[in-house]
């Protein structure tokens, strides 16, 4: 199908499921399938919690070698994996492959609230909460919820930053200017 060769007539089978997608070992706890029976041993250890990898330089134990070698990816800054369109470097091959659907134009993702088309799966589901007012991020300070993950991060900065902006007349500091403002009509 695709003249790939092998001596060895099991690593031919298992390529061979590449193109016919089939994936006979599945997981009982959960009913993902793999093509390999040592990637369904890999992926068991993270219903076992089992962490055997672990980083030599911070400690961090991890139940899968590939994401330790992601990991430590962060200790060496290196980032092997480039976009020949932008040059954009990547530590992780995945993360590689969605940011190039930035880049292409197709957009197979239709919601089937509006019709607008979306390049990723992760697109369509952030997209989706506009319509139902969907806010499963909370901050932990206040309880205020949010559709992203990104601007609870951001938001959290009112509450964990330095608070910047200093009133003259009392002294209070504020974290935005606006906030220091309507504060100053106070006095």
């Amino acid at each position: 199908e695709c003249g790939k060769s092998s001596r060895d007539s099991s690593d031919l089978l298992i390529h061979l499921r590449v193109h016919t997608g089939e994936k006979p070992y599945e997981c009982w706890e959960c009913g993902k399938s793999f093509r390999q029976s040592s990637t369904l041993v890999s992926h068991r250890r993270l219903h076992m919690g089992e962490k055997p990898y672990k980083c030599g330089e911070c400690g961090k134990s991890f139940s899968q070698n590939y994401t330790l070698v992601a990991h430590q990816r962060l200790h060496t800054e290196e980032r092997p994996y480039s976009c020949e369109e932008c040059g954009k470097s990547f530590r992780v091959r995945s993360t590689l492959i969605n940011h190039q659907k930035t880049h292409s134009r197709e957009r197979p993702y239709k919601c089937s609230e509006c019709g607008k088309r979306l390049r990723s799966s992760s697109e369509l589901l952030m997209h989706k909460q506009t319509h139902t007012g969907e806010r499963p991020f909370h901050c932990t300070d206040c309880g205020k919820g949010f559709n992203l993950t990104s601007v609870l991060t951001r938001h959290r900065l009112i509450h964990t930053r330095e608070r910047l902006h200093k009133c003259e007349d009392c002294g209070k500091r504020l974290s935005h200017d606006s906030q220091l403002d309507a504060h100053q009509h106070v006095h």
